[in-house]
């Protein structure tokens, strides 16, 4: 019989369909659609086609936006949102308006010429986490920006495009996401009850239960939670409170390398290398107002949600807000906890 699950934080209901459920090494990834193969814009030596560099890693006697980087940081040449201007938020009879300011930017991970993240050494993927860090809080100083959403968009179907070189994105936004603002309001709530975090409590019950965990890695574990959404959905968390993303030492850094290069590697050799998103949830920033949220750094937890996209959603989904997994949680984690890392 198909099970309801609701998930604990946000309160969201996911369907997880026993009925029509297919073993995990049924599942095959979309082929990414073949194109003809261009001079990729990403790779060393090609910095002149990409937008003027607002960070990098590189030796001290390279210039800004010549060959020699480990890491480069430039603008999206499209962005969703731009960095120049005023907010101006007014409203229009009963809807609210503002001007999309913003900024959007390109972390190009590596000078290689490689897809996959799976496929990065541990210390370059360490050096990725640095660079959020570094412009997170620098995109902070600005007052006219809320969040910052760190994202990565792999393969065709997962809006990757067609360019075969890792790299992943920042969004700031003038306002707090609304995904972001569930978690937070339902993180509240469980602590006003509670006096503990709910992540933190999650992280307990799973370690005890054993049977959604993937990996454990010096302070890191990886999960695949109760109500996921989508089949081997997977969070990684810090096992120890943390709201901030932020606030990660050069430990944690090479310890949450290991445990997501351990986890890509996972998803690409036992699902034939799926396309997928991760997204990185962290505290809002947090700026002295009347009103102002004081319990974040308690109640809230930062984790990183990655999602294969193994399955389409539909009509059930868009019109109702529930997910139809037709994997147990359970099962994709024993898949993935089976596959052999070399």
């Amino acid at each position: 019989m198909p099970e309801l699950r609701r998930d604990p934080i946000v309160g969201r209901w996911v369907i997880i369909a026993t009925e029509r459920a297919r073993r995990p090494d049924q599942f095959i990834s979309d082929p990414v659609e073949a194109g003809a193969e261009k001079p990729c814009p990403f790779c060393e030596g090609m910095e002149s086609q990409t937008p003027q560099e607002i960070y990098a890693v590189r030796p001290k006697n390279t210039g800004a936006n010549t060959p020699g980087w480990d890491l480069r940081v430039v603008p999206s040449q499209t962005p969703f949102l731009r960095i120049e201007g005023d907010l101006d938020r007014h409203g229009k009879g009963l809807y609210d308006l503002m001007n999309g300011v913003g900024a959007h930017e390109i972390v190009i991970e590596s000078n290689k010429h490689v897809a996959n993240m799976a496929d990065l050494s541990e210390e370059q993927i360490s050096k990725v986490l640095g660079c959020y860090i570094k412009r997170i809080l620098d995109l902070e100083r600005d007052e006219r920006f809320k969040y910052v959403l760190v994202f990565k968009n792999y393969g065709w179907s997962a809006g990757g495009g067609r360019v075969k070189h890792s790299r992943s994105q920042l969004i700031a936004t003038p306002v707090n996401p609304k995904r972001v603002k569930e978690e937070l309001i339902g993180s509240r709530q469980y602590y006003e009850l509670h006096e503990r975090c709910i992540f933190c409590d999650l992280i307990r019950q799973e370690k005890e239960m054993k049977d959604r965990v993937i990996a454990e890695v010096d302070g890191f574990i990886a999960i695949v939670p109760f109500a996921a959404r989508f089949p081997f959905e997977i969070w990684i968390l810090p096992k120890d409170h943390s709201s901030d993303f932020v606030h990660l030492s050069d430990s944690h850094k090479s310890a949450m390398a290991k445990i997501l290069k351990t986890v890509l590697s996972k998803l690409k050799i036992g699902l034939n290398d799926p396309p997928y998103n991760y997204i990185i949830h962290t505290a809002p920033f947090r700026r002295q107002k009347t009103g102002y949220w004081r319990t974040i750094g308690n109640d809230y937890h930062w984790h990183m949600e990655i999602t294969p996209r193994l399955t389409r959603v539909a009509g059930f989904e868009w019109g109702t807000g529930f997910y139809i997994c037709p994997v147990t949680p359970e099962a994709a984690a024993k898949f993935l906890r089976e596959v052999t890392v070399v």
